[in-house]
């Protein structure tokens, strides 16, 4: 458990690290760019994105608002329901989530995916998907 807990604590702080020091580019903006980019017409309720990157929605309207400014993402209402509004991704943002891609899998591959040696991936991937499920 303590080596877990450590885990949990550093290598969130290493990822966000490496991409300010390469990219200029926090792991919560990559995050926010990355679920976009997976999501449908690349567009997302605030409220899901804001649940997706688990952030407080507060919180992702500042960043959001901040992605907005670098033209990254356009915030439009929803149509469904006027009240809500829904993050779009931009070419511009696409363009940048590709941009630091290789660094944030080059992180990934150096922090994480070089100390597992033989481990069976599947199964680890298997493991903590239960494992986030069941909370």
């Amino acid at each position: 458990m303590r080596a877990l807990g450590r885990f949990l604590l550093v290598i969130p702080r290493a990822l966000d690290a490496d991409l300010m020091r390469e990219q200029r580019m926090s792991a919560s903006e990559y995050s926010v760019l990355r679920h976009l980019s997976e999501a449908p017409d690349h567009r997302m309720r605030m409220s899901e994105l804001a649940a997706a990157c688990d952030m407080s929605l507060s919180g992702m309207t500042r960043l959001a608002a901040k992605l907005e400014s670098l033209g990254h993402l356009e915030r439009i209402r929803c149509e469904e329901d006027a009240r809500g509004a829904n993050a779009v991704l931009t070419d511009r943002g696409l363009e940048r989530l590709r941009e630091a891609w290789p660094t944030h899998l080059a992180s990934v591959r150096r922090h994480i995916f070089d100390h597992l040696g033989e481990l069976d991936l599947d199964r680890l991937a298997a493991a903590f998907s239960a494992m986030a499920t069941d909370v």
